[in-house]
């Protein structure tokens, strides 16, 4: 068996499947000592979507040697972990000689197993490195907070900027005779807010982009915001176990 992993949550796996899917024709998977990797952009460079899923997060994990690279449909896969229930496991077989991945689903109680298989894809999987930039804000909050901001403001407008004070954090978004204005502060409802340099700091962002990444606040609890002035944002979501789903969404300009 050339890999081979067993992820505890099945209804976890269908979240970080849906939010991929979400922007995303194709699911790159590596496969590494590790643990394994997700890195992809989308078709219009807009958001770069990183998972990482160490070791530790799985039941089992099995691989035979350094780096295993494979590459799946996105809709058939979310289409198939749509099926797993909050009972089962999902363990993952590649198997390279019929070209295909294995998806079962193991019954915690029962021990009873659900098998679905999914064609590989022919595809070079390219070396992706995260932007180098600095970005002077940081923001911790809740998931589900994140999530009613980026709704909040999809009302008004397909845009919101943020804008950094040093104690407090603004959210706009404007369209013709509407807006809304949030205020955030540490405990009201963030978690923590870091703030470097010299203030205020802005940038805009599609709303689009960001609502495509609350698909992954089923799966996490928190979510860490990171941006410059007119940079683009890192969003990360710890997931169960010490995994991360990072997304960068490019700014407005």
């Amino acid at each position: 068996m050339g890999f081979r992993a067993v992820y505890p949550t099945a209804t976890k796996f269908k979240y970080i499947v849906q939010t991929i899917a979400k922007i995303m024709d194709e699911i790159p998977f590596v496969a590494r000592a590790d643990g394994l990797e997700v890195k992809t952009l989308t078709p219009d460079k807009t958001t770069m979507i990183i998972l990482r899923l160490p070791v530790s997060a799985f039941e089992e994990y099995e691989l035979d040697e350094e780096k295993k690279v494979f590459v799946v449909s996105s809709e058939e896969v979310n289409r198939i972990a749509k099926r797993g229930t909050r009972n089962d496991m999902v363990e993952l077989k590649l198997d390279e000689e019929r070209r295909r991945l294995e998806i079962n689903f193991i019954d915690k109680k029962t021990g009873v197993v659900r098998s679905f298989y999914v064609p590989l894809r022919e595809a070079i999987v390219e070396e992706l490195a995260e932007p180098q930039v600095e970005l002077t804000v940081s923001i911790r909050l809740e998931a589900e907070d994140f999530k009613n901001i980026i709704n909040d403001a999809k009302i008004v407008s397909d845009e919101i900027e943020l804008v950094a004070e040093d104690e407090h954090l603004e959210a706009i978004a404007v369209s013709a005779q509407k807006k809304y204005t949030g205020i955030f502060r540490v405990g009201d409802p963030l978690i923590s807010y870091e703030v470097k340099g010299p203030t205020p700091i802005r940038a805009k962002y599609s709303i689009d982009l960001l609502k495509a990444t609350t698909k992954a606040t089923s799966a996490a609890d928190t979510a860490s915001l990171e941006y410059g002035e007119a940079l683009p944002m890192r969003i990360t979501f710890e997931l169960p176990s010490g995994g991360v789903l990072v997304y960068w969404v490019s700014p407005r300009v």
